[in-house]
């Protein structure tokens, strides 16, 4: 049995990597997008027969057309990625940040629709920030709720919230169209209460939303390392066993930590409505809600270093739509490609930052041509 044990010995042994340095985790990623580049290079011959020199320039120049814009972007991107953070730190995996979002906006909506000139605009705009902040906890409390007194998958719980929110939005909107042409479309220009709920511009109607994201991204920041909810909240994540050991209430810090990720949906859900789009959709939050889990996977769920990766996906998806618009391309296919290929490569890096492959000696006896320790084993038998 012995022998036959050594016979099936592994050729490599996996285990974690808690000691890796910076620098070698930095060097690593690094040579994932060099790695993803000359793949996305070999594609763009094969594909569109262009340069990839110049696909990858124009990729640079077509994110920074509009910077107002890409700053916009990042910080609403960010928002969504603060939400899930203290959420994915626990482990609770909250795929439900659109949904949260959609609700808080229809709330804010319905302020801006039925109390339009009948309260003064500033009192207006506390209560579509209010209901909305309102809307999106109670929408994030409910598989928060199920999960810590019922043991539910909160995966799939949060997924179908937010297809009851798409449901609802849809219904909604159609049903509040008021002659715009526009389903959804709240206030239009021409309207009696036109602008009425509408936030204060600060220069532009982007400086807002990013001053709030950098807000919220510090007091994240702060919340998450310096403070006991933090320190509980990740200490969940890592054994539920261990905080219940030490006296933590683990279904108060699951339920605590989910009103704080609606809040901040419904800060986002506010500044849709009474900021950016003014009206609300089905379509208003795109799938940001998901790309936020890569962008806080990406950070390692810190705070400040979602700056950056929010930084380096918005920055890849709005070069690669450039792409596509200015070599005529007549869909968004290659572009879709390109990005996912990136996102693969610097995902698939993250297996040989948190994990080092050591070869077995069963392996080094075979690359040195020495006898391996079955062979031995077989000998003495």
């Amino acid at each position: 049995m012995k022998t036959e044990k050594v016979k099936n010995d592994p050729l490599f042994h996996v285990s974690k990597n808690d000691n890796l340095p910076r620098w070698k985790a930095m060097l690593i990623r690094a040579g994932a997008v060099l790695v993803a580049l000359v793949i996305c290079g070999i594609m763009s011959v094969i594909l569109i027969k262009e340069n990839p020199f110049k696909i990858y320039g124009t990729m640079i120049t077509g994110a920074f057309i509009d910077i107002w814009t890409l700053l916009k972007d990042i910080a609403v991107l960010l928002m969504f990625g603060l939400a899930v953070i203290p959420a994915f730190k626990m482990k609770f995996w909250n795929m439900g940040a659109n949904g949260q979002v959609l609700i808080g906006c229809l709330c804010a909506i319905a302020c801006m629709k039925f109390l339009a000139g009948k309260v003064p605009n500033v009192v207006l705009i506390i209560l579509m920030v209010v209901t909305s902040i309102a809307a999106s906890v109670i929408w994030a409390v409910i598989p928060a709720i199920f999960k810590a007194f019922f043991g539910t998958n909160e995966t799939l719980f949060t997924l179908m919230m937010n297809y009851i929110a798409i449901g609802i939005v849809a219904y909604f909107s159609f049903s509040w169209s008021d002659g715009s042409g526009t389903i959804g479309l709240v206030n239009y220009i021409g309207s009696k209460n036109y602008m009425a709920g509408w936030f204060p511009n600060i220069g532009n109607k982007y400086v807002m939303i990013i001053l709030i994201a950098l807000l919220v991204d510090a007091f994240m920041f702060v919340y998450m390392k310096y403070t006991k909810h933090g320190f509980e909240t990740a200490l969940v994540g890592e054994s539920v066993n261990t905080a219940k050991y030490v006296g933590i209430n683990v279904k108060k810090v699951i339920i605590r930590t989910l009103i704080l990720s609606g809040v901040i949906c419904g800060i986002m859900g506010a500044m849709f409505a009474g900021s950016l789009e003014h009206t609300v959709n089905t379509s208003i939050c795109g799938s940001k809600g998901f790309t936020a889990i890569l962008v806080a996977w990406l950070a390692n769920f810190d705070p400040l270093m979602m700056l950056f990766t929010t930084f380096f996906v918005v920055f890849l998806q709005t070069g690669a739509e450039n792409v596509s618009t200015v070599f005529q391309l007549k869909s968004t296919d290659y572009s879709n490609i390109v990005v996912g290929i990136i996102f693969f490569c610097i995902i698939g890096c993250e297996f040989f930052i948190r994990y080092k492959i050591m070869p077995s000696q069963r392996l080094k006896d075979i690359l040195s041509g020495k006898k391996t320790r079955s062979a031995e084993k077989k000998e003495e038998a």
